[in-house]
């Protein structure tokens, strides 16, 4: 058994998790030993400014000094010692000029480098931590795998592994900000730019990623896992209800709908809702609209596994 850590360190969240891992031949286990998330929202006004702005950077580190004592903790206990970590960032680091701010902060805090990943290693990552436990369900191959982030969105095509992955910058924060922002609901208007710009994307994807061979497509993160708690109708948001549940495209449609004419407050309500989502959900459901719309997908299967259970599995 190897016990590890992993941090990912996206545009809208930083997660952790600590699990032990045993080897196999069937692919081995991965066992929670904690698992976290904080909504940071580390690339507020990247995509407007370039940087990283001073308070998301220090709410970043906040959440990491946390983080940073729980890995130290489960080492000692366990009698592991210092436990193997990776630190994975992603979209919004990529893309600010004052990266090495966030390099020099994680250094400190956790001791090892950041590594701000490219798109297509991102794209790999969640693929072996989306699929690694589906061939208990069986679901046609090859599969679609879609993460849709906050800065960007990643698109997977394969079966045993990667065939052809692409990653776009149409994240629910990035669209927020360049879209949807000033409504409360937004306006049609504003709804009609976001459909142009994703759908924009979705078309360069079809350029390297045959998205038509796909017979299952896999939804993660957390735009994916709340519109899914919301169409299950949950009264509070339960990962095992929601991990390898199965959604269809009429009710990723009809809550899209609800939550783009829904005001802040009537979205907040939702009991699946976490509070740094209520902002930038509508965007993140429209994402997943559009792409079943686009690809013709009846349904989506929505895991709660994703780059951080990639990222994991990397250390063994």
């Amino acid at each position: 058994m190897t016990r590890v850590a992993a941090v990912d360190c996206g545009t809208n969240s930083v997660r952790l998790l600590i699990a032990d891992i045993v080897p196999g031949g069937d692919g081995g286990t991965l066992t929670d030993v904690e698992r976290r998330m904080e909504i940071v929202r580390l690339g507020e006004g990247v995509d407007r400014t370039g940087r990283l702005a001073p308070a998301a950077l220090e709410r970043t580190f906040t959440a990491m000094r946390g983080y940073a004592e729980l890995i130290e903790r489960h080492g000692a206990a366990s009698g592991e010692g210092p436990i193997k970590t990776r630190v994975v960032a992603t979209s919004a680091t990529r893309d600010a000029a004052n990266r090495s701010d966030f390099v020099d902060g994680v250094v400190e805090i956790f001791g090892v480098v950041p590594e701000v990943i490219s798109g297509d290693e991102e794209a790999a990552l969640s693929f072996t931590g989306a699929t690694r436990e589906l061939a208990g369900l069986r679901p046609a191959r090859p599969y679609l795998v879609v993460d849709i982030g906050g800065g960007s969105t990643e698109f997977v095509l394969g079966s045993s592994s990667v065939a052809a992955a692409r990653s776009v910058d149409i994240g629910c924060v990035r669209m927020t900000e360049r879209h949807l922002k000033d409504g409360d609901p937004p306006s049609p208007e504003q709804i009609s730019n976001t459909v142009a710009d994703v759908d924009a994307a979705l078309a360069r994807v079809r350029e390297t990623v045959p998205v038509d061979e796909a017979r299952t497509l896999v939804g993660l993160a957390g735009s994916v896992t709340t519109v899914a708690g919301i169409a299950l109708d949950l009264p509070e948001y339960d990962p095992a209800r929601i991990h390898l549940s199965r959604i269809t495209a009429t009710q990723v449609h009809e809550v899209t709908r609800r939550l783009l004419h829904a005001t802040r407050a009537e979205r907040a309500a939702f009991g699946v809702m976490h509070p740094g989502r209520v902002d930038v959900i509508g965007a993140g459901a429209l994402i997943l609209d559009r792409i079943m719309r686009e690809y013709g997908f009846g349904a989506v299967v929505v895991s709660e596994h994703d780059i951080l259970d990639g990222i994991a599995w990397s250390l063994l």
